[in-house]
């Protein structure tokens, strides 16, 4: 999945490179994920055959534990179509940063209360390791197109 948008649960880390506030930068996060390389990226799937989910909102959440089945249904409520861990700060720093930035997002697991199977971490590494093999197809397509 390449997410559009982007929901930020996290707290307590570091979120800008300003930290001294004597140079505050402020940035326009309307649009979190650079277009230009969620679209190479999204293509690349495309070529690699991959059926891609190209818009959604991603909820980034504080971890390292998974969420509560009410935490999801919040999550849902608030817009939230995929939830992870690892999806901020790094899109405001690299908009900090002017740097062209988007999201591949790999779905492990499906999220508490959406299956009747538990959430085991043997079944979310096998699928990370199915997921990373695809984003890998992808990249090999998707690369040769970045500049």
């Amino acid at each position: 999945m390449f997410p559009d948008q982007v929901i930020d649960y996290t707290w307590s880390r570091e979120n800008t490179f300003f930290q001294d506030h004597q140079h505050v930068k402020h940035i326009d996060f309307t649009y979190p994920y650079c277009q230009e390389v969620r679209e190479l990226l999204i293509e690349g799937a495309r070529k690699a055959k991959l059926d891609p989910v190209i818009d959604g909102t991603y909820g980034a959440t504080q971890g390292p534990r998974l969420e509560s089945a009410a935490e999801i249904k919040r999550l849902e409520k608030d817009g939230c179509h995929i939830v992870g861990m690892t999806g901020m700060p790094e899109a405001a720093l690299a908009k900090e940063l002017d740097l062209c930035y988007a999201a591949c997002a790999v779905v492990a697991n499906w999220a508490a209360g959406k299956s009747d199977e538990g959430i085991t971490m043997e079944k979310i590494e096998e699928n990370l390791k199915s997921g990373m093999d695809q984003v890998r197809l992808l990249l090999e397509k998707a690369l040769p197109s970045l500049s």
